[in-house]
């Protein structure tokens, strides 16, 4: 009975504020008379019998729930407060956090149940705290993997330039409330670890659209590289699982810091300092977690644990698929040329090899030619004659390879041509055993698995090589031996010096990638096994600045394919995001958050349409949004006015009272012939 009165019978002469006159209260021992009418003698007796079972549930009594609990029983939903208020979102640091008014239950209802919520209302209706709330019990129920909550630094027309101290001090004013809501859910200790982690992300929303790389860099289409400044929306870029995936959105960002991030292999490409990456670590492998999505800033300083690397970046699933295009010459036996070929067009085509089962498959794939054997290596590639035929002048490997631009190439400048490059896997794999049968091999070492070994002294058919792995799913180190300084083999009792710079490339492919159709490599091979192909972020530096521009794809995971086939990320997936303070936004600004949704994700959006801080003639992307997106379906609008508000008493008169006051003006402004002002809020 004291707690259902109150201390000092606070709770009671609430309740007899609240019914005034219409009712009286009698309390003696245990036992509560109410005398009244009807209507209002009921009401009152439901109202206790609601405190009542409030107060079973441990839900702690104070006259401003009490109003609130009269509220919805004189409402006309039904609702009855003990469901209602005792709903437990979030129980942190021996207290439980709950909605306290009918509007908040419905407005916690919507986050379990869309996508994307809207919470909008005065200050101090709970919005962004109950949001936090939500954010952090999803994160402890493992639905999201990282918390996102930012706020546009924007109030009332101040410039951040103008502030005192480093960036990071310039916004910590506008990210304070935040800051200070977390500390209520979270253990303060915990809080710098879990954002060192990238697990909590807090963060201005601008810093949401840096995410971005420079317009010039190389991004993988299914027509090739091409600078994904020159990408639109609807343009086909090559996923994560090597297929097609189109672009959902391009949003140029300006001017940018630049860092370039490279890998242990020697791949590299450029990244904004808030550019996303997927990455794994080796605990997280351990322990079956999923890849974490850091920043590149995040990243920096923190790349090695001991003596490994620390990020490990996914690789492709799947080959790339590009679309079949027709071939003059079988792709392996072009792979076999390109090895140990000749066709410098000063005698006729030949073929060296010490592996007659090399010569035979050649043969086999070149109709119309027969081989001949010169020497225990050598072999000549001619024409199968037969009498009466009409005469030939031009040799048929001669044909295809004046076509390809291969004839008269010598070692140091042979390639493999973009009609094979860019072709099915199929193709690609078929050029890339002729290369590694013919010049290639399997490498076994002591206590460990079997790598492949390939050397060129062409450049460019080094990098086509590096092409033809990358896009396999494979990675390739890669180290040049000068021709300066080198010893000299022995020939026929000769010196014989280096005219040539040798690339020396070591592979590792995916398991189910064959690399070899000769028998004894692919024997040897077998037998040795193929380590799993690993890519791991090596160092991160600043490059300078530069225009950026970041994309929004469509694959499932977020990531596309960028130079040197690096896989990076540029959306939000498995994220709880909160925009807090968003009247502030211009409608750009909220088109450009709102497309950031990742797979996975939710997204919560609070404002007050009262309380707008941009320039004058700016319109607030809140207030154009709710005309936009209102009725799409797993989007909800939730609208708090001053009934929700659960701060001081006094709160809820102020906004009362501006509420008036606006609505006595609107006859004013008809009068002097200016219209009606803006409404503010839609309650």
């Amino acid at each position: 009975m004291v707690s259902l009165l109150g201390s000092r019978d606070e709770l009671l002469h609430a309740v007899e504020r609240a019914f005034g006159s219409a009712v009286d209260v009698h309390v003696r021992g245990n036992e509560i008379t109410v005398t009244g009418t009807d209507s209002e003698t009921d009401l009152a007796s439901r109202l206790f019998t609601e405190m009542l079972e409030l107060l079973k549930n441990g839900t702690q009594l104070t006259p401003d729930a009490v109003e609130r609990s009269l509220a919805m029983l004189r409402g006309e939903g039904g609702e009855r407060p003990a469901e209602v208020l005792t709903l437990d979102v979030l129980s942190s640091r021996g207290r439980t956090i709950r909605p306290k008014t009918l509007n908040q239950r419905r407005y916690v209802d919507a986050i379990d149940k869309h996508t994307i919520v809207f919470g909008i209302g005065p200050a101090g209706t709970g919005k962004t705290y109950l949001a936090m709330a939500k954010a952090v019990r999803a994160l402890q129920d493992k639905k999201v993997n990282r918390i996102i909550l930012t706020r546009p630094a924007v109030e009332a027309g101040e410039r951040l330039g103008f502030l005192p101290g480093t960036l990071y001090e310039k916004i910590d004013p506008y990210l304070r409330p935040l800051y200070d809501a977390l500390h209520d859910m979270v253990d303060p200790d915990s809080i710098p670890r879990l954002m060192a982690a990238g697990t909590i992300e807090v963060a201005p929303l601008a810093y949401m659209r840096g995410r971005s790389q420079p317009t010039f860099t190389k991004v993988l289409t299914p027509s090739g590289f091409r600078p994904i400044g020159e990408l639109a929306v609807g343009d086909l870029v090559i996923g994560s699982n090597g297929e097609p995936t189109p672009v959902l959105g391009v949003y140029p960002q300006g001017e940018k810091e630049i860092f370039r991030v490279s890998t242990q292999d020697g791949a590299s490409t450029l990244a904004s300092a808030d550019h996303l990456w997927a990455v794994s670590t080796r605990d997280d492998r351990r322990r079956g977690k999923p890849r974490r999505i850091l920043t590149t800033r995040e990243m920096i300083g923190n790349l090695r644990a001991a003596h490994y690397h620390r990020y490990e970046l996914p690789l492709l699933s799947r080959p790339v698929a590009f679309p079949p295009r027709d071939l003059p010459m079988d792709p392996y036996a072009l792979g076999l040329m390109l090895g140990d070929g000749c066709v410098t067009g000063k005698s006729f085509p030949s073929f060296t090899t010490g592996d007659p089962e090399l010569a035979d498959a050649l043969v086999r794939l070149l109709p119309g030619l027969e081989i001949h054997k010169r020497s225990e290596f050598d072999y000549d590639l001619r024409r199968v004659t037969h009498p009466g035929a009409v005469a030939v002048l031009e040799h048929p490997i001669k044909t295809i390879m004046v076509g390809l631009g291969l004839w008269g190439k010598k070692a140091p400048s042979k390639f493999v041509p973009e009609l094979y490059l860019h072709n099915t896997d199929a193709v690609r794999l078929a050029v890339l055993q002729g290369l590694l049968d013919s010049d290639g091999g399997p490498v076994t070492q002591d206590a460990r698995t079997c790598r492949i070994h390939y050397a060129t002294t062409s450049r460019r058919l080094r990098d086509d090589v590096l092409f033809l792995v990358r896009s396999l799913g494979g990675v390739a180190y890669h180290r040049t031996r000068p021709a300066e300084g080198r010893p000299p083999g022995r020939a026929k009792g000769r010196d014989v010096h280096h005219r040539h710079d040798a690339y020396v490339l070591d592979l590792r492919l995916p398991p189910d990638v064959v690399p070899f159709r000769l028998g004894r490599k692919l024997e040897k091979y077998r037998a040795a096994g193929g380590e799993r192909p690993m890519r791991f972020i090596d160092s991160i530096e600043l490059e300078g600045t530069a225009e950026a521009v970041c994309i929004q794809v469509a694959a499932s995971d977020s990531l596309y394919v960028t130079e040197d086939f690096l896989l990076t990320h540029n959306t939000l997936n498995d994220s709880f995001i909160i925009l807090d303070e968003a009247q502030n936004t211009s409608p750009e600004q909220m088109k450009m958050f709102l497309t950031r949704l990742g797979f996975g994700s939710k997204v919560v959006v609070t404002g007050d349409v009262t309380q707008v801080d941009l320039p004058n003639g700016q319109l607030s992307g809140l207030r154009v949004v709710q005309d936009i997106l209102e009725g799409v379906e797993d989007i909800h609008f939730s609208r708090l006015d001053s009934r929700d508000v659960v701060r001081h008493k006094l709160v809820t008169d102020i906004v009362d009272a501006y509420n008036r006051y606006d609505e006595s003006r609107v006859p004013e402004f008809k009068q002097n012939g200016r219209g009606a002002p803006r409404k503010r809020g839609r309650q």
